[in-house]
C-alpha cells in the first residue's frame, strides 16, 4: 500500500469498451470511477488487461489497431512514455504488394505487474479514458478490457499532490 493512502474497498474489476466512430478514426471513451473528491478518494490500479480488434489484412497495405488506457483525456493514441498512459496495445500486419505474404506483429504493455510492485498507477480524478484507432483498415476497430484496483483515501497533502500532478501532466 502506498504511503499516505488507506485502502477503502476490496479489489474490483472495472470493464470497459470503445469502438471507432469510423474506420481509422481516433475515438475515446471516458469511464467514470465515481470517486468522492470530498473524501479525497483515489483509485489504485493493480493490473490492466487490454484487447484490441485485429487489423484487417489488406494487400499492399500495412494495417494497425492500437489502444490505450490513460488517466487523462487524450487527442491521439499515447505512448508509454506519456506520464498519464497506464497501458497500451498495438497489433499490426505488414503486407506485401501482391497480398501473398502478410506478417503479424503485436506489442503490449505488461498486463500484470511483477510481484515487486505495489501498484502500477494511481488515478486521482473521477474517471479514466480508453482510446482506440486503426490505420489502413476497411472496418472499424474496438478496444475492450478490464482495470483491476481498489479505492483508497489519501491524506490531504497527498491527495492535492496527486490531483495536481495528474491534471498538470495532461
Amino acid at each position: 500500500m502506498p504511503a499516505g493512502l488507506k485502502q477503502s474497498s476490496s479489489v474490483v474489476p472495472i470493464g470497459f469498451a470503445v469502438t471507432e466512430t469510423a474506420a481509422n478514426t481516433f475515438t475515446q471513451a471516458s469511464v467514470d470511477l465515481n470517486l468522492s473528491p470530498l473524501d479525497r478518494e483515489v483509485f489504485v490500479v493493480l493490473a490492466i488487461n487490454l484487447d484490441v480488434s485485429a487489423p484487417d489484412c489488406v494487400a499492399a497495405t500495412d494495417t494497425r489497431s492500437r489502444g490505450a488506457l490513460t488517466s487523462t483525456s487524450q487527442t491521439a493514441i499515447p505512448t508509454l512514455q506519456d506520464a498519464n498512459c497506464l497501458s497500451r496495445i498495438t497489433l499490426e500486419i505488414a503486407a506485401d504488394a501482391g497480398g501473398a505474404l502478410a506478417v503479424p506483429f503485436s506489442s503490449q504493455a505488461l498486463e500484470t505487474p511483477p510481484s515487486t510492485l505495489d501498484y502500477i498507477g494511481i488515478i486521482a480524478t473521477n474517471d479514466f479514458f480508453v482510446q482506440v484507432q486503426g490505420t489502413g483498415n476497411t472496418t472499424t476497430k474496438g478496444l475492450s478490457g478490464k482495470v483491476y484496483g481498489y479505492r483508497a483515501v489519501a491524506d490531504a497533502s497527498i491527495y492535492a499532490a496527486l490531483v495536481q500532478s495528474e491534471v498538470l501532466s495532461a
